[in-house]
C-alpha cells in the first residue's frame, strides 16, 4: 500500500536491467519507496546494491520475456516479497536493428515477441494481481515509435504500436477496478540502447523519462509523452500524408 504522505511504497520493475526502468526506480525510491523487486534476465545484483544503499529492501527475481508461462509465478513471488503491488514498471524490450530484421525475418519475429507477446502476458498477469488488490499502476514503457511507424525501424515501431494499443485497452478493462495503467511514450533517449546513433530531434534521457512518470503517477496521468513538446508533434505527423511519410529520413 501507499505510505502515509501518499507516496507508492512498493515497486515491481519487469526487466530489472533496463536503463530507463531503473532510472524510474531510483527516482521512485529517492521519493519514498521503500521495498523493491527487480525481476530481470541476466545479472541485476549491482542495481540492487544501489538501490540498497538508497535505503530500499530489494529482492531479485529471474523473469525472461520470452517465457510467459512463468510470468504469473514472477508477479506471485513479487507479492510475497512486497505485500500489495503499488507500481508494477514494464520497461523491457530490444531495439534490433531493421536491416537485419529484414535479412532474417526470424529474428524479427522474435523480437515481436519480446516486445509485444511479453508484454501481453506479464501485462495481463499483473493486471489481475493489481485488481484483486482493489489498486495499484502498471506503468508501461511504450514509444512514440509506435505512434506513426516509420520506415526506418517499422518491425519495433510495429511492436510498440500493438503495445500501445493493447496498455490502453487494458486501461479501460481495469476502469472502475481501482488499479489503473499509465501509457509511457518517450521519443528517443540517449543510453545504453541508443548507444552509436545520432540523437533525433526532441532526444530525452532516463531520468528525464523518470522524472515524468513519477509527475504522471502523482496526476493519476494515463498517457505521459517525454518531453511533453512530442505530444503536439505527433499530432502534425500523424496527419501528414503517407507518401510524405515514407521520405522521412531513415
Amino acid at each position: 500500500m501507499k505510505n502515509a504522505l501518499g507516496s507508492v511504497d512498493t515497486v515491481l520493475l519487469l526487466g530489472g536491467r533496463s536503463e530507463i526502468g531503473l532510472a524510474i526506480v531510483e527516482r521512485l525510491v529517492r521519493d519514498g519507496a521503500r521495498r523493491v523487486v527487480l525481476a530481470a534476465r541476466g545479472e541485476a545484483e549491482a542495481a540492487a546494491v544501489r538501490l540498497k544503499g538508497l535505503g530500499a529492501e530489494v529482492r531479485v527475481l529471474h523473469f525472461d520475456a520470452a517465457e510467459p508461462e512463468t510470468h504469473g509465478e514472477v508477479i506471485d513471488a513479487a507479492a510475497e516479497f512486497a505485500g500489495d503491488l503499488d507500481v508494477v514498471v514494464a520497461a523491457f524490450g530490444v531495439l534490433g536493428d531493421q536491416a537485419a530484421y529484414e535479412a532474417d525475418p526470424v529474428s524479427a519475429a522474435g523480437s515481436v515477441a519480446v516486445n509485444l507477446g511479453g508484454h501481453v502476458s506479464a501485462g495481463l498477469f499483473a493486471a489481475r494481481r493489481l485488481r484483486e488488490q482493489g489498486h495499484g499502476t502498471l506503468v508501461v514503457l511504450s514509444s512514440v515509435a509506435g505512434v506513426r511507424v516509420r520506415r526506418a525501424n517499422f518491425v519495433y515501431g510495429a511492436a510498440k504500436a500493438g503495445l500501445d494499443g493493447f496498455a490502453q485497452g487494458l486501461g479501460d478493462a481495469l476502469h472502475g477496478s481501482g488499479a489503473r495503467v499509465m501509457v509511457v511514450r518517450p521519443g528517443f533517449v540517449t543510453g545504453r540502447m541508443t548507444a552509436g546513433m545520432p540523437p533525433a530531434p526532441m532526444a530525452t534521457t532516463p531520468g528525464a523519462v523518470a522524472d515524468a512518470v513519477a509527475e504522471g503517477l502523482r496526476d493519476g496521468a494515463e498517457t505521459v509523452w517525454v518531453p511533453k513538446k512530442l505530444r503536439p508533434a505527433f499530432a502534425l505527423m500523424r496527419a501528414l500524408p503517407r507518401s510524405l511519410w515514407r521520405r522521412m529520413p531513415r
